[in-house]
């Protein structure tokens, strides 16, 4: 098996957890998150990332939940921000069935996965050599250009837009869940 199949098989295991708790948080809350405008979705994945980033600078945690927890929510909200991003977010409540929403989560995931196998073949596995740490921190940047294209009403002269930013979290927050299930980091 070469590298690039390793991590195509490597991220659909991780992402299939990810799939799991967003489905079994849908039951238990429905679509809630579907009153969230983007820049709220935003600041809750930057809160996650910001404390994987915490975490790893102190090192150590005063909250049991570890930061494998923070890169799920990281993947998740990135997943609800690009569903919202199509859908608008809604001023009540609206049911959004389980289907649909396993549909939609597919869709992009999917999407997220190929723009990521591309890359992977353009920069040859480059993110396995990386630290878990730079990934935060490529988070964390990705997370400040969203908030930047979100204050500028998202209007970019040259740059990619909120969505691409969102694709590159998802699969930098799945690189980082391959390192913690299969590598020592």
């Amino acid at each position: 098996m070469d590298d690039i199949q390793k991590t195509s098989q490597q991220f659909d295991l991780v992402i299939q957890a990810c799939r799991e708790i967003f489905l079994m948080k849908l039951k238990d809350y429905g679509a809630a998150w579907r009153i969230l405008r983007i820049p709220s979705i935003t600041d809750q994945v930057y809160i996650k990332a910001q404390r994987i980033r915490s975490i790893d600078t102190k090192g150590a945690q005063k909250v049991a939940e570890g930061i494998r927890s923070e890169f799920i929510g990281i993947i998740n909200y990135s997943v609800i921000a690009l569903i919202q991003l199509e859908l608008g977010a809604v001023e009540t409540l609206e049911p959004l069935l389980p289907k649909e929403g396993e549909r939609l989560y597919n869709n992009y995931i999917q999407a997220a996965k190929d723009l990521m196998l591309n890359k992977n073949h353009d920069y040859g596995e480059a993110w396995r050599t990386m630290r878990l740490g730079s990934l935060t921190d490529i988070i964390l940047m990705k997370l400040m250009r969203i908030k930047q294209i979100e204050d500028n009403q998202g209007k970019t002269f040259i740059s990619e837009g909120i969505d691409a930013n969102y694709y590159d979290i998802i699969n930098y927050a799945a690189f980082a869940l391959i390192k913690l299930d299969y590598e020592v980091c």
